[in-house]
């Protein structure tokens, strides 16, 4: 039998894992074009996110604007998004 504090416990750990997950994915804005990106935010890096593998690619990068499951998007709000940052085909 489950004492109180653990189904208390497993309630607030679910409510945790949900509100997370729709903070990271309400804050992220996508792009089909770079100009476009950049004009959404003007301070900020213009990144290419791969959705598949969760990388996003600066410009310069090999990867940079291929792909078919990708899009442009503000570095900061991929960041914001849990997604993390290709080291792969730095110039």
């Amino acid at each position: 039998m489950r004492t109180p504090l653990v189904i208390l416990l497993s309630f607030f750990a679910a409510v945790f894992v949900v509100s997370d997950a729709n903070y990271a994915s309400a804050q992220l804005s996508i792009f089909q074009t770079e100009e476009m990106a950049q004009l959404h935010c003007p301070s900020d890096v213009v990144v290419w996110l791969d959705f598949s593998k969760r990388r996003y690619y600066l410009r310069g990068q090999r990867l940079y604007g291929k792909g078919r499951s990708g899009v442009y998007a503000c570095r900061e709000e991929a960041r914001q998004g849990l997604n993390k940052r290709s080291w792969l085909g730095l110039r």
